[in-house]
């Protein structure tokens, strides 16, 4: 006998989770599924499943865009099971609810994280004051360490 309880649809009136504007990802595609969860609680932890579960597909989810599901697989690789799954787990609160949505948050954070197109880096050079300044205090310096040698005599 398992004990984990199993859920497709977590009870919320909009179907989606809204990532960004452009990103939205129907919450069907999402398996949540409660255990036992360590740590306090006293007797109430042996009795109820509240730590959660989350388990989703980035892969194979039609919801995402491909430039998004390129750049999250880049990023979170690693996190991916070998049949491309990402799991989630929560067991923060005593509330599987509170749980829940807090795995949902996590990988929304994910998510957006992907979802945003990192800034082109434009190749700068320093400035003819710079230079000046850097090779000024370098003379500085120089020129310190020299005093700190034996006079002449």
């Amino acid at each position: 006998m398992s004990d984990a309880i199993e859920s497709t649809v977590p009870n919320r009136p909009d179907k989606r989770l809204r990532v960004s504007p452009t990103v939205s990802i129907d919450r069907a595609e999402f398996t949540v599924t409660y255990v036992r969860s360590s740590g306090p609680g006293g007797q109430n932890v042996n009795k109820v499943a509240t730590k959660a579960c989350l388990r989703w597909s980035p892969l194979e989810s039609p919801s995402l865009p491909e430039r998004v599901r390129t750049r999250f697989r880049a990023l979170f690789g690693s996190r991916l099971t070998n049949d491309g799954e990402i799991i989630l787990m929560s067991q923060r609160y005593r509330d599987r609810t509170k749980n829940r949505d807090d795995c949902i948050e996590r990988l929304r954070k994910m998510l957006l994280e992907a979802a945003t197109q990192p800034k082109k880096r434009r190749p700068t050079r320093p400035s003819k004051g710079s230079k000046q300044r850097r090779l000024d205090a370098k003379k500085r310096r120089s020129e310190t360490k020299r005093l700190r040698g034996r006079p002449d005599q």
